[in-house]
């Protein structure tokens, strides 16, 4: 196949990957001039934004020296890297605007167990970007892989925080969607750090 053909697939399937999803949930909403109602139907999109991103970014593990061949890979994640960041600032921040920054509201609107499951999803993705921003420096640099991990503990925990909260997440075919992103992850996940990692250790005896 033709490499700027190949090299337009995967850019198209990366944006198709995170926009359906959106465009899913765009369509089911009610638009009106209201502060409140725009909070409530912007914050969730963010969070499926984010999601979607973070599977790209676990799954292309799997197919990174493919990707490396045909495709800009370090500028794909540095880019998606950032709007990620975005994204989970927004997710959360709108969601606390719209409840006037009340943890009890919060707690009581979506359950204690979700909201933790988020909350500590959160602090791990945070931790990622934070090591990210200094990951030629010591501490960081040294314990990069180690990063890396806990920032894919933070993706399967969102997935099931998502997967928990998600109103457009609960049936319908953007469910088993879903479900394919989050179970793909995972096993991508036990992949890239468990078995990818053995092999090379093993041909390297």
């Amino acid at each position: 196949m033709n490499p700027k053909t190949i090299r337009y697939f995967i850019i198209g399937f990366a944006y198709l990957a995170v926009a359906y999803p959106l465009w899913v949930r765009f369509r089911s909403l009610t638009w009106v001039f209201d502060f409140d109602l725009l909070l409530s139907n912007l914050f969730p999109m963010f969070g499926l934004a984010a999601f979607a991103i973070l599977w790209l970014h676990v799954v292309s593990g799997v197919f990174e020296p493919w990707l490396r061949e045909n495709f800009d890979f370090d500028r794909f994640v540095n880019n998606t890297s950032f709007l990620l960041f975005i994204f989970i600032i927004l997710h959360p921040l709108l969601l606390l605007i719209s409840l006037n920054f009340s943890f009890s509201n919060l707690f009581l609107a979506y359950g204690v167990r979700s909201v933790w499951l988020g909350i500590i999803a959160w602090l791990l993705l945070i931790t990622y970007d934070i090591g990210k921003a200094f990951k030629k420096r010591g501490f960081f640099s040294s314990n990069w892989n180690n990063i890396l991990i806990i920032s894919t503990v933070g993706i399967i925990l969102i997935f099931f925080h998502s997967l928990d909260l998600g109103s457009d997440l609960q049936s319908g075919h953007l469910r088993v969607i879903w479900l394919f992103y989050g179970l793909t992850a995972i096993i991508a996940a036990i992949y890239v750090y468990g078995i990818k990692r053995f092999l090379i250790s093993s041909h390297k005896i």
